[in-house]
């Protein structure tokens, strides 16, 4: 993402780091000295409002997140999973944010944190929509609510001293599984999609969200009705972006965000587009993730990439590291941008024991079958994109990073809000 009154386009998000990085972590962000910051699979948990398990890294046996910080600063991703949700058993909340501009990386933390617990405590169950004639009343009741929260939640975000949200903001885009019902709401481009099983029993994306950029005609004109100005820089023809009236600044690859208040009297709105799927038992699991993973793996090649792996707490760190791969080959020239993924397996999955090199040989008649000509990981994973190459050192590293793992214990407690937000923010953009 572009920085403030700039016009040198800049990637957000974050990715796995080394201890003893050279990058220094931004004043306001703690290290909390019992997390293992080499590895941000290790599980992370807390109480939260109605008594809600509230993970902030690691697996459970039905969800999955990894991040892995890109090259250009700071991580500005931030991700969230909520289990047992307003206090109901087996109701899920996931979100994915990414942060933009010189704060994005506060302004996605601050937002990770309060859109959930804001939607929880606004949102009361109601004990009738569990009925058969309620469905849509429920889908009503959770559009309402969120709706409510996300504009609620960006007029705090405004009046908020602490952080600087003139020019820097944030994506959203969030899942709550309640039984059968999903409801989906985005706020930028960010993307969430489901894998699902067609009628050859072959699994298939379906995209849960549109990408809100201002190269959607709507949104243009929404933008410059209100004054926006939309258009692309030389130098990347085909990304259309929002600057100000009489600024050309701050250009920005959206057109809806929590925050940047430089826009919002021009076009740019914090109302999130919410949408319904009923569940079947053919749908698999959903995927969330910031546009570092999208921007180079199509809807296609993650469903089949994250299908393809037996163990599901590792999906998303393995769907990771192939978009890291493939931003290398497709882009060499740039810098790997930043990502964040959370899976929410809708179904539960036996485990395959051992770390990642064991599930080669337990994998590859599964890998075939996806793909044939995919190229394999010495891990036995398929690659589906046949110009992605495969750095044999990062998936070394992801072997070494879950053995660690495996040994980490579930970690329940009430951590305060300093010591959780362990290498989840990000640097000023430059």
């Amino acid at each position: 993402m572009g920085a403030c009154c700039s016009t040198q386009f800049k990637y957000k998000g974050r990715r796995y780091e080394k201890e003893g990085s050279d990058e220094k972590e931004d004043e306001g962000h703690h290290r909390d000295h019992n997390i293992n910051s080499d590895d941000n699979s290790a599980n992370v948990t807390r109480i939260g409002h109605a008594g809600a398990i509230v993970r902030l890294q690691g697996s459970s046996s039905l969800t999955s997140m990894y991040t892995r910080k890109g090259k250009k600063g700071i991580n500005q991703d931030a991700m969230i999973v909520w289990e047992n949700f307003t206090g109901e058993k087996n109701v899920f909340f996931c979100g994915v944010f990414d942060g933009h501009g010189p704060s994005g990386h506060k302004v996605a933390r601050h937002v990770c944190d309060a859109l959930p617990l804001k939607l929880s405590t606004m949102h009361q169950p109601r004990p009738s929509a569990k009925k058969e004639g309620d469905k849509d009343s429920s889908h009503k009741h959770w559009e309402a609510s969120l709706i409510r929260t996300f504009q609620e939640l960006d007029e705090d975000l405004s009046m908020e001293d602490s952080l600087d949200s003139y020019c820097s903001g944030t994506t959203a885009v969030t899942i709550v599984k309640q039984d059968q019902h999903l409801i989906i709401s985005n706020l930028g481009d960010s993307r969430a999609i489901l894998g699902t099983r067609d009628n050859k029993n072959q699994i298939i994306p379906v995209q849960l969200t549109v990408d809100l950029k201002p190269s959607l005609p709507s949104e243009s004109e929404r933008i410059q009705k209100n004054g926006g100005r939309v258009f692309a820089m030389e130098e990347e023809p085909n990304v259309p972006r929002v600057w100000m009236p009489d600024q050309d600044c701050p250009g920005l690859a959206m057109s809806r965000a929590f925050g940047d208040f430089c826009l919002k009297d021009h076009g740019l709105i914090s109302t999130p587009q919410v949408s319904y799927r009923r569940l079947t038992p053919k749908d698999e699991f959903v995927v969330l993730a910031t546009d570092g993973v999208w921007d180079v793996l199509s809807n296609n090649e993650v469903v089949q990439i994250v299908a393809s792996v037996k163990r599901p707490s590792i999906a998303a760190k393995v769907l990771v590291y192939y978009a890291v791969q493939a931003w290398r080959t497709k882009y060499p020239g740039s810098k790997v941008d930043d990502c964040a993924v959370v899976c929410l397996f809708l179904k539960k999955r036996p485990p395959v024991s051992g770390t990642l090199s064991d599930i080669s040989q337990q994998t590859a008649s599964h890998v075939n079958e996806v793909d044939p000509k995919g190229k394999k990981t010495e891990e036995g994973e398929t690659v589906i994109n046949c110009d992605i190459v495969v750095d044999p050192k990062a998936l070394e590293e992801v072997n070494r990073v879950n053995g660690n793992t495996i040994k980490q214990r579930s970690r329940l407690g009430s951590l305060s809000r300093d010591k959780i937000t362990t290498d989840f923010g990000g640097q000023t953009q430059s």
